[in-house]
Order: structure tokens, then C-alpha cells, then sequence
């Protein structure tokens, strides 16, 4: 990486979140001149990994789970060398993930269809069955159309893909209440369906339950070696094998075009780099319409800008700890944990639109990604409680004076179902609002980590998205990248992927060099 901007390159991708490196890579790799431009100091955006508590613990700041990602052809099927040539390393990790009870043995859900099966069967054989049912018919086809979606390519007119769609349309919430009897199989489903950020009761999550449990019985709780940052770390090693750059401590302020397209990009501190042929946005696509100077805004990124949503904003705590956690009376270690009940989680949904806390029982991602990872945290462990809280507060109070005391009684609630977090375990605390997650990133806006959302027809009762669904934009030459476009949030690598074979196919550079189909 380096300091010096040039004055010219053929491509230039804006921002160095693993999206953009994505799309920079394989723009790169089919013979192109790319300039990444990163605003902040490092690269990652949401896939950093920082001491954030104490030296030498390895916390990743935002995501923690490669799951989604393994599906991708750039995983699955290696198509920029990361995992040979780059360094690359995932662990699937058994157990995928537990889920404490109150009482008793945790739900252990392993990367086995028969082993998780025979742990669900604990609580209803019919239910274990019913999960049976759902991943095989998730394998059988509906797989493959989630494919073809996440690639925003077209889809056959078959029974397979049709079913697929309907099931789209449906809501998680209807989906897992229709299939599923048993309260801890419901609320383990529930749970599973909210690990993007999503309301779980809206239409157009249907899908989740599947292929969230789909991806866990395949991959586990997949986890990159040495952390979430290792993934752009990789991906600039292929930009770089391909004489692409990236320049960090260059934020772009503005995007000068005329009415055949951009011609420049000027970083806030007035340096200026002129675009040969091509510039990818990959920063947040509601801010874009107005860093256009030269022309008017385009009437798509308006309304780009118009209908987007933060979403559900979160709240983090992240700590160093003596040890690793273990749950339940046989003190099973596991990268990830599950708290939160079908009904708590509701009633959490609804506290969270109306400016509340839920401190009784939220829906929570509890991470302890040293139990497979030790190298994070040498002699100790890493401990991360993720979940949903609203960005303002209706009680009219500050975050800074309220965060503590939540992020405590989170803790408080992880720890009835533990051991590791007596006072004595912890060797340092760090509570984040929503309103720190939007400092610590500034694409985080509104204190949502996973892109937010778009209300295509200005209300809520419309047709809600979590990614705009174009790559181009109605200026010639600009693209989007990001988790502000389809399908969104989460580390998927698909944003980066389609916008890279979108500009491809723009230049008349065929795809099929560096990409497949899929």
C-alpha cells in the first residue's frame, strides 16, 4: 500500500472495505489499471480486526463470521487464488454454534446434518425432522436460486426457482411458526434468522431460516484465521500481484462528471485523480448524490438517497478475558453462542422501533472466536456480545451515560448461562452505542453496520430491500459497490463480485476470464 496518488488510472475504486477489494481484485486481475482510494488509515472498513481492549487481543470491530462468503465463487471456487496463492485460511468450526438454556445441556448445532438433527430431536423428533426437511430441500435446488439471486443474475422459469420466490416473499417469522412446534427449536430458528440484522417478521426474509441453517450445517461458524482483516488483507495481495494500488488517508470528497460521465475524483484534502474509465462507489450510496459536482444528481441516485434506511442499529461489547468461555454443565468452548427467545426477540423488535431497551431477554451474538483462533489472544481470550438497539433513545437520555449500564446487564444475562465472566475473568471492558459503531466507521451511519435498508416506495409497508439493485447508475462510467447494494450487509463478497462483472461487461471485457457464471 502506499501514500503517493497518482494523477491518473484507468479504475478507480472508492473505499477498501472487502467489497470494494473484491471488486478492485478482479478488475485488476482482467488487465485493468486500479486505484483504490481508502479514506481511513487502514484497510478492512468492516472486516478489521483491532485491538480494541488490550495489546496483543485480536478483536474483529464488526463482523466475525465468514459464512456467506464460502458460497461465493471467489471462495467456493477459488477464482482469485486467496485460499492457494494468497494466505487465506478458514476454519469450520464444530460446534457451528450453541444456544444456552436456562437450564441444562446447551442446543448444540454442529456442521452435521444427522448430529444437529439428533440434538434437536432432544426437544421434538417431529421438529428435528421438520429441520431435516428444510436444509435437504435447501440442498435440492432452492440452494441454487439463492445463488442466482445473491449473483443478481436471471432466473428460470422452473417450479425449483418459482418456489424459491414465493418462499422469498414470505416472512422468516410465518415461515419458522408454520414448520417448527417446539419453543427452543422456534426461538434457535428465530435467532438464526436475525444473525443478518433483519427484522425476521417482514416479508422478503423467508429464505433466511434456510439458508442460514443450511450455511451453518455446511460451514460451521466459519472463522478466518487471524481475523476478519485477513480478508482484505488477502485481497490486496492479489490487487497488488495484478499492479493495482491502494492509498489509504484519502478520503474522496467529491466526484467532478460532465454530462458524458466522471472525469475526476478530488480527495477532501484537494489532491485530484482522473478516471480513465471507469469509477466504483463503494462507500455509503446515500451520501453519493450529493459528492457529484458538474452535474446535477442523477434521478436513480435520488432516490437512492430518498429511500434508504438505517435499519436496526446495534450495540457492541467487546472484552479481553482470561480464558475462553464454556457452556453448560459439560463446558463446551464455541466460536459463537446464541441467547434470546422467539418472544423476547419480538418484543426486542418492538422496543427497538420505539426508542427502547430490552434488558430482559434480547436477542444477542455472543462471539468467542479464541476457542477455535487461539493465536488472537495469546494466554487469554476474546469475548464479543453483538445485538440491536435503537440509535435514539426515547427516553431523551444520552448514550454516553446509559451504555455502561447496558452493556453490563448484557454481560450479566451471558453470564447466568456461562463460565468465563465472573468479575476476576475480565481483564478489560469496552461498551459501543450506536452512536460509537457510526464514529468507528463512518459508513455505519445511523449506528447500522449491515448497510440498512431501502423502502423502494417511501413506507414501511411497502416492498423493503437490503441492498439497491443496480450496480450502474444513469451517469456514464460510475458503478456501486458495497453493502448499500444487492444483497446487502454481511460478508458476502456478492456486492463486490457483481459490481466488478457489471463494469466488465460496461468496458467489453468478457467476465468469463476471471469470473464463471454464477
Amino acid at each position: 500500500m502506499s501514500t503517493d496518488l497518482p494523477q491518473h488510472a484507468e479504475v478507480v475504486v472508492v473505499g477498501a472495505g472487502h467489497n470494494s477489494l473484491v471488486c478492485a481484485a478482479y478488475l485488476a486481475r482482467a488487465g485493468l489499471e486500479v486505484l483504490v482510494l481508502e479514506a481511513g488509515p487502514c484497510i478492512g472498513g468492516n472486516t478489521r480486526t483491532e485491538e480494541l481492549t488490550l495489546p496483543g487481543f485480536a478483536h474483529d470491530s464488526c463482523s466475525s463470521a465468514h459464512v456467506l462468503i464460502q458460497n461465493n465463487p471467489l471462495i467456493r471456487d477459488d477464482e482469485l487464488g486467496l485460499l492457494a496463492d494468497h494466505g487465506l485460511t478458514y476454519l469450520t468450526t464444530d460446534p457451528a454454534v450453541v444456544l444456552p438454556q436456562p437450564e441444562g445441556r446447551p442446543l448444540v448445532v454442529h456442521p452435521d446434518l444427522d448430529a444437529t438433527c439428533a440434538e434437536l430431536a432432544r426437544y421434538s423428533p417431529a421438529d428435528a425432522e421438520a429441520f431435516r426437511a428444510l436444509v435437504t430441500e435447501w440442498r435440492s435446488g432452492l440452494g441454487a436460486a439463492h445463488g442466482r439471486w445473491s449473483s443478481h443474475l436471471p432466473q428460470p422459469d422452473d417450479e425449483t426457482t418459482r418456489a424459491y420466490l414465493a418462499l422469498r416473499d414470505r416472512s422468516a417469522w410465518e415461515v419458522v411458526h408454520e414448520r417448527f412446534a417446539h419453543p427452543v427449536v422456534r426461538s434457535f430458528m428465530v435467532w438464526m434468522a436475525m444473525a443478518t440484522i433483519q427484522d425476521p417478521r417482514r416479508p422478503g426474509t423467508g429464505a433466511l431460516p434456510s439458508s442460514l441453517a443450511a450455511g451453518r450445517i455446511d460451514f460451521g461458524w466459519t472463522t478466518p484465521v487471524g481475523g476478519s482483516q485477513a480478508l482484505p488483507e488477502a485481497l490486496v495481495r492479489v490487487l497488488e500481484q495484478h499492479g493495482g494500488r491502494v492509498v489509504c488517508d484519502a478520503p474522496v470528497a467529491a466526484v467532478e462528471a460532465d454530462a458524458d460521465g466522471v472525469r475526476r475524483v478530488r480527495t477532501a484534502d484537494g489532491r485530484a485523480v482522473r478516471v480513465g474509465r471507469a469509477l466504483v462507489a463503494g462507500g455509503h450510496l446515500a451520501q453519493l448524490a450529493g459528492m457529484l459536482e458538474g452535474v446535477e444528481a442523477t434521478p436513480d441516485l435520488v432516490a437512492a438517497r430518498e429511500a434508504w434506511r438505517p435499519g436496526l442499529s446495534v450495540f457492541a461489547v467487546h472484552a479481553a478475558l482470561r480464558a475462553d468461555l464454556a457452556f453448560g454443565p459439560e463446558r463446551i468452548a464455541s466460536a459463537a453462542a446464541g441467547y434470546g427467545t422467539s418472544e423476547g426477540m419480538a418484543r426486542h423488535l418492538d422496543k427497538h422501533a420505539r426508542g427502547e431497551l430490552e434488558t430482559d431477554d434480547p436477542w444477542l451474538l455472543v462471539v468467542n472466536q479464541t476457542a477455535v483462533d487461539p493465536g488472537r489472544a495469546p494466554g487469554g481470550g476474546t469475548f464479543k456480545i453483538l445485538t440491536i438497539a435503537p440509535h435514539d433513545l426515547a427516553s431523551g437520555e444520552d448514550w454516553a451515560d446509559v451504555k455502561d449500564a447496558y452493556g453490563a446487564r448484557l454481560v450479566e444475562l451471558v453470564r447466568r448461562r456461562c463460565k468465563g465472566l465472573e468479575p476476576d475473568d475480565i481483564l478489560s471492558m469496552r461498551y459501543e452505542s450506536p452512536h460509537d459503531v457510526a464514529a468507528h466507521n463512518p459508513q455505519n451511519i445511523g449506528g447500522s453496520c449491515h448497510g440498512g435498508e431501502f423502502w423502494l416506495d417511501g413506507t414501511s409497508d411497502g416492498e423493503i430491500v437490503p441492498g439497491w439493485q443496480r450496480y450502474d447508475t444513469d451517469l456514464p462510467g460510475l458503478f456501486l459497490t458495497g453493502a448499500t447494494v444487492h444483497p446487502g450487509g454481511s460478508v458476502s463478497g456478492r456486492p463486490g463480485r457483481n459490481a466488478a462483472r457489471t463494469v466488465l461487461e460496461a468496458l467489453g471485457i468478457d467476465s468469463g476470464g476471471v469470473m464463471g457464471p454464477s
